[in-house]
Order: C-alpha cells, then sequence, then structure tokens
C-alpha cells in the first residue's frame, strides 16, 4: 500500500474494508456501545489473539451524525457504519489493555473519570487500563484513532528508557497490578510535533492493515519512536492529585521491594526494577519519610536486626550477615548510636 498522509490513509482503510456492516450487528457493537445505563459500566477485552500485540480502531465522523469505524488487524475486515442522533455517547467504559488515542482531524470529546475533555488536532491521549471512561459522537467533521496495546508489549516499549521521568512514573504505575488510580495523560502538540508524529502513525497503521510477517517487529520499533516523540515533542501535565496518587503508588512499590530485598538490595537494581534515575529513589522516599535512601534502608535493616535479637538465638555476627552488614565494627556502631545500647545489650534487655 502506497504510504499516504494520515488523513488519506485512514479514510481509504475505511472505505476499503469488503464488508459493510449495519447498525446492531455483533461485531459493529464491539468497536461502538452506545448509551444505554447511566450506571453500567463494560469492561473490554482485549479482541485479538495475544499474538497479535496491537491493533487500531479509527472513527471517521462524516457529518450529519454519522459515523463510520473499522479495526485493524481483524479476521475478517469490515467497516461499521451508524447512524447517531446529536448528543449521543458511548456506554461509560473501561479496558484491560492501553489505549493511546490521536486527533487526526477536527476535535473530540470524552469524558474520562468524570471530567469532559476536548481533544484538539494532534492531541494524544493515553488511557490506563482501569479508567472509566466515555467517548462523545461527533456531528462535525473529525477523524479519530484509538489504538489498543497489549500489556505486555506496552511494558516492553516503555522499558526502553526511551521517555522520560515523569511519563515513565505514569506508565509504570499505570501498570501495576494491585493500581486502581484511574489515570491519564493529555498530550498537546508543540510546533512541529504533528510533522513528526504522523509519518509514524501512517507507518504502523500500514503495518497493522497488511499484518505481513514480522508486522510485530515494525510496530514496536514504531511504538518505540512514537513514545519518544511524545517525551521530546509534546507538552502534558498531571493534576496535582494525580501526582500525589502516582507517587504514594510508586513508593509503596518501592519500599515494599526494599523491604523484601533489605538484605543485598542497591540503587542499581532498583533503578533496574522501576527504570528510574537514582536520584529519583532518594528524592521519592525523603518526600514521604523524611529520610533518605540509605538512611531508610538503614532503619529496615535495624529493624531487622532488633527482631533477630529477641526472636532468635543467632550471633550477633550472624545477625549483622543477615540484616547486610558485612562489617561487624560497623554494625555495633550504627546499632548503638540508633537506640543507644549495643546489640548484647539490648538481648539482655529485652
Amino acid at each position: 500500500m502506497k504510504i499516504l498522509n494520515l488523513d488519506e490513509i485512514c479514510r481509504q482503510l475505511i472505505s476499503s474494508a469488503p464488508r459493510q456492516l449495519e447498525p446492531g450487528h455483533p461485531l459493529g457493537t464491539r468497536l461502538l456501545s452506545v448509551e444505554y445505563s447511566k450506571s453500567a459500566k463494560e469492561i473490554k477485552t482485549y479482541p485479538l489473539l495475544s499474538s497479535q500485540r496491537i491493533f487500531f480502531l479509527c472513527w471517521d465522523f462524516c457529518g450529519r451524525n454519522q459515523l463510520r469505524a473499522a479495526m485493524y488487524p481483524a479476521p475478517d475486515r469490515f467497516c461499521y457504519r451508524f447512524a447517531f442522533e446529536s448528543g449521543a455517547k458511548t456506554q461509560r467504559h473501561t479496558h484491560d489493555y492501553i489505549e493511546l488515542g490521536y486527533v487526526v482531524k477536527g476535535n473530540f470529546r470524552q469524558n474520562i473519570s468524570g471530567k469532559d475533555i476536548v481533544f484538539h488536532e494532534g492531541d494524544v491521549c493515553l488511557i490506563d487500563k482501569n479508567c472509566i471512561h466515555q467517548d462523545y459522537l461527533s456531528c462535525q467533521d473529525s477523524l479519530v484513532l484509538f489504538f489498543g496495546i497489549e500489556n505486555n508489549m506496552f511494558e516492553e516499549v516503555i522499558n526502553e528508557h526511551i521517555t522520560t521521568e515523569k511519563i515513565i512514573t505514569f506508565l509504570q504505575t499505570a501498570l501495576m497490578k494491585q493500581n486502581y488510580l484511574q489515570q491519564y495523560i493529555h498530550f498537546h502538540p508543540a510546533a512541529n510535533a504533528r510533522k513528526e508524529i504522523e509519518p509514524c502513525l501512517s507507518l504502523l497503521l500500514t503495518e497493522l492493515y497488511e499484518n505481513k510477517t514480522g508486522a510485530s517487529y515494525i510496530c514496536r520499533g514504531l511504538l518505540l519512536r512514537i513514545f519518544k516523540i511524545l517525551s521530546t515533542d509534546y507538552d502534558f501535565s498531571l493534576t496535582r492529585e494525580q501526582q500525589k496518587n502516582i507517587s504514594w503508588s510508586v513508593f509503596e512499590e518501592v519500599c515494599s521491594y526494599i523491604q523484601t530485598h533489605y538484605q543485598s538490595v542497591t540503587t542499581r537494581e532498583l533503578m533496574e526494577r522501576f527504570h528510574f534515575q537514582r536520584d529519583y529513589f532518594n528524592r521519592l522516599i525523603r518526600s514521604k519519610t523524611g529520610m533518605t535512601y540509605s538512611e531508610y534502608l538503614q532503619s529496615i535493616r535495624l529493624e531487622q536486626a532488633k527482631r533477630m535479637l529477641i526472636e532468635t538465638d543467632l550471633t550477633i555476627s550472624e545477625i549483622a550477615e543477615q540484616t547486610g552488614y558485612h562489617n561487624k565494627g560497623y554494625f555495633y556502631r550504627i546499632f548503638t548510636k540508633k537506640y543507644n545500647m549495643t546489640p548484647g545489650e539490648y538481648r539482655k534487655f529485652i
């Protein structure tokens, strides 16, 4: 397929679909479910095989309350045509995968976590997999792309260290299993951002449409480029509440890991696991505890040493080793400084 500009390629992919589905068809309603309840929430699962790690959905609002939609790759290519009433919205829903939205033409309005947001041409919205949102169906001529990214592929991409620390903070939080913060990021393009990102999006659409051998590897590379562009050529901001929630979630994850691996944990190990710069851990822990990373780790080790002195018959040398201190003299010194008695005195006193 010839690589066209993004607007042209989107509409060509829709118009080239061999099947035209009528309103109410099960495949069509999978792509677009109009609001039927103010309180119900749909959970949209990843629609492809695990070997197909990314897909895109294109919505073409043709005016006169008409919508055409298509999804690729798909085992059976089709276009879904739908007429809607003015003011129509989709049903409130979440995904079990990450969604990246891009406004190719016109404007697009969503309600995300109870907040109405208007996205303009060139804007990007990254929505985490637990975030409740709802789409407004536009009466104006507009074109919107949605990319569904399988969670493992998304994690591989962000682990390449191509984005800024602030974006990684959000992305890492979105992937934490216990996270239900319902977060999103709204990216605003800088002056030349569209010239950078739209050729990558066009190539990505072409690969997903043709779905040839090796497409998944090419798509992964294109996603790396796209996230790099988002990091360098787009502006974004998080609300104070979002920053607070994300910070606490990351802090809990980091501290849980330190407490489990206190004997041998290093900042390099934390960098490799959580993908932040070394200074980030110091700032994070100080903001929540008032202690530096070293002070926090030492407090955990000494608490474990106290527990062992009370609950075990291990020698003090063995306790020092098991709490990460290979220099017995240093262990004695910091223990005595903190508790105003030696480890031996503490064991007898308790």
